[in-house]
């Protein structure tokens, strides 16, 4: 199987990993590949500028493949289409080869005391513990740090009343101290997905920004 990433704004890819570069290099299996002809991947600050080799940034993608815009949308369009180029609100890096690795949604970063924290790492420690059925994790409205990283599990079957503090330790095992959880909330439904499968953060998020101006700090 190869490995794909792309939008339906992209009509639907950018970027492919070839089977046999994943028996070649086991590290690529974290890659979205390399951009497919025609096609230009760059990544870029909230400003407009060009990240240095494995730094973060937004992924933007540049080819005949991007979309003409939204249909009867115009906001939704210019906020999307800058230059002629697609802003994804993918946040991600490219390696000295030129393989994509994406990081996060831009929007699910987490932005406690200063330091950004990628919502995906701190689920990817979570689900290495064998009681963690599902994982989501965003940002709380914190009144010393802005947010504060909050997670939402459903536990596997036997393990309903699982402990959280232990859960927290479990993390802070494995990611830095300001990435791990403030709290966890046991769930024992299925998280909120969309039609594609995809986990509805802003759900899980709403009820903790309700009171407040925004929904993130």
């Amino acid at each position: 199987l190869n490995e794909i990433y792309g939008a339906t704004e992209l009509s639907p890819l950018c970027t492919c990993l070839l089977d046999e570069q994943l028996i070649i290099d086991s590290q690529l299996a974290r890659s979205c590949g390399r951009a497919v002809v025609g096609n230009q991947i760059q990544i870029l600050s909230p400003e407009g500028s060009e990240m240095p080799e494995g730094e973060i940034g937004e992924v933007v993608v540049r080819g005949p493949n991007v979309m003409q815009g939204y249909w009867n949308k115009p906001e939704q369009t210019a906020a999307a289409l800058k230059g002629g180029a697609y802003w994804t609100g993918d946040l991600g890096y490219v390696d000295s080869q030129g393989y994509l690795f994406l990081v996060d949604r831009s929007k699910d970063m987490i932005v406690s005391g200063g330091e950004n924290v990628y919502s995906t790492e701190v689920e990817e420690a979570l689900y290495q513990h064998p009681a963690v059925l599902e994982a989501a994790v965003f940002g709380v409205p914190d009144d010393t740090w802005g947010e504060a990283v909050w997670a939402v599990v459903v536990p596997r079957e036997g393990h309903e009343n699982m402990d959280t503090a232990k859960l927290v330790e479990f993390c802070r095992e494995r990611i830095a101290g300001y990435k791990v959880p403030k709290g966890i909330e046991l769930r024992h439904d299925p998280l909120p997905k969309s039609g594609p499968g995809k986990v509805l953060k802003r759900e899980l998020r709403a009820p903790y920004w309700k009171s407040q101006d925004r929904s993130v700090n």
